[in-house]
C-alpha cells in the first residue's frame, strides 16, 4: 500500500469516527427525558425563558426546539430582509406586528439597517426587544413631521434598541407601567434641540394609590442601563409624575441613566 493511499485510508477512517460520534450525540440528545415532553409543554417551558439570550439558544439546540422557540406563540418577528412574508410570525415593519400581536406577546426587531417608526400606538401589554448584539444594531427612526416614534398606553417593555427622533420626542408615555432597559435615545441636536425630548410622560393618576402597591401597578416609566443623547430635557412630565432617585455612569464615550418617573 502506497503513502498516499495509507493516507485516504485514515482520512476515511477519522470521517466514520466523526460521523459515529455524531451520531451517537444525537441519539442521546433525542432520547433525554426532556424531550419525552410534547410540543405544547416544551413551548410552555421556553416561554418563561428570557427572549435573548436563553430563549434564542435554545433555536440552536435541535429541528426540533428550532421550531418550537421561534413559534409565534412565544414572539413575533420584525425582519425587513424576509422575502417570504407568508411565514408566520414574521412581519415587513413594526407597525403590521404590533397590529398582529396579542397581549403578553414578545416582538424581536431584525438588527441592521433603519426601522422607520412613526406615531406608533401601542395599547396592549408588548416586549419590543433589539435582535443585536448592541443597541445600536437595531435603529429605529422617528422622521420630521411626527409626534413620537412610538406612543404607549400599556404596561410594555423596550431593550436593545436604538430609537431616534428626527424632530420631536423617542417616546410618548400615556399610560401604563413602561421599561426601557439597555437602550439608547437620540434626540436632534442645537439649533433645535428644544423642540426634541427623549421621554415625554402625559400621564395623570386620577386616585391615590397605596405605597406598597404603588411601584407595581401606578403608572410610571422606569429606565435602566440607557443613554440619552440630545434634547432639551432627558423627561418632560405634563401630568402628575415627577423623576426620582436619578443614577448616572460616566464612561468615556457615553453616560448611562437609571431612573423612575412615578407619582409622587
Amino acid at each position: 500500500m502506497t503513502v498516499m493511499e495509507n493516507q485516504q485510508k485514515q482520512e476515511h477512517n477519522k470521517e466514520q469516527w466523526k460521523r459515529c460520534q455524531r451520531k451517537k450525540t444525537s441519539s442521546s440528545f433525542c432520547y433525554s427525558p426532556i424531550n419525552n415532553l410534547d410540543d405544547g409543554c416544551l413551548m410552555h417551558i421556553f416561554s418563561f425563558l428570557p427572549p435573548i439570550p436563553d430563549r434564542f439558544n435554545t433555536a440552536l439546540v435541535c429541528h426540533r426546539w428550532n421550531y418550537l422557540a421561534c413559534h409565534p406563540r412565544l414572539w413575533l418577528r420584525v425582519d425587513r430582509s424576509v422575502k417570504d412574508l407568508s411565514e408566520p410570525g414574521v412581519f415587513p415593519n413594526i407597525e403590521t406586528a404590533v397590529s398582529a400581536s396579542r397581549p403578553g406577546d414578545t416582538i424581536l426587531i431584525a438588527a441592521g439597517g433603519t426601522h422607520r417608526v412613526s406615531n406608533i400606538q401601542i395599547n396592549k401589554p408588548l416586549c419590543l426587544i433589539g435582535a443585536g448584539d448592541i443597541p445600536d444594531d437595531t435603529m429605529l427612526t422617528c422622521p420630521r413631521g411626527s409626534d413620537s416614534a412610538l406612543e404607549f398606553l400599556s404596561t410594555c417593555k423596550l431593550a436593545n434598541l436604538t430609537v431616534k427622533a428626527e424632530l420631536g420626542c423617542c417616546l410618548l408615555h400615556r399610560s401604563g407601567r413602561l421599561t426601557i432597559d439597555a437602550c439608547v435615545l437620540q434626540c436632534e441636536s442645537n439649533p433645535l434641540d428644544f423642540l426634541s425630548c427623549p421621554i415625554v410622560s402625559t400621564a395623570s393618576s386620577s386616585k391615590a394609590i397605596p405605597l406598597k402597591t404603588k411601584s407595581n401597578n401606578g403608572d410610571g416609566v422606569f429606565v435602566s442601563q440607557t443613554r440619552i443623547e440630545g434634547g432639551a430635557k432627558a423627561v418632560l412630565t405634563s401630568g402628575d409624575l415627577a423623576l426620582q432617585r436619578v443614577r448616572v455612569i460616566y464612561q468615556r464615550t457615553s453616560l448611562l441613566f437609571w431612573f423612575d418617573v412615578e407619582q409622587m
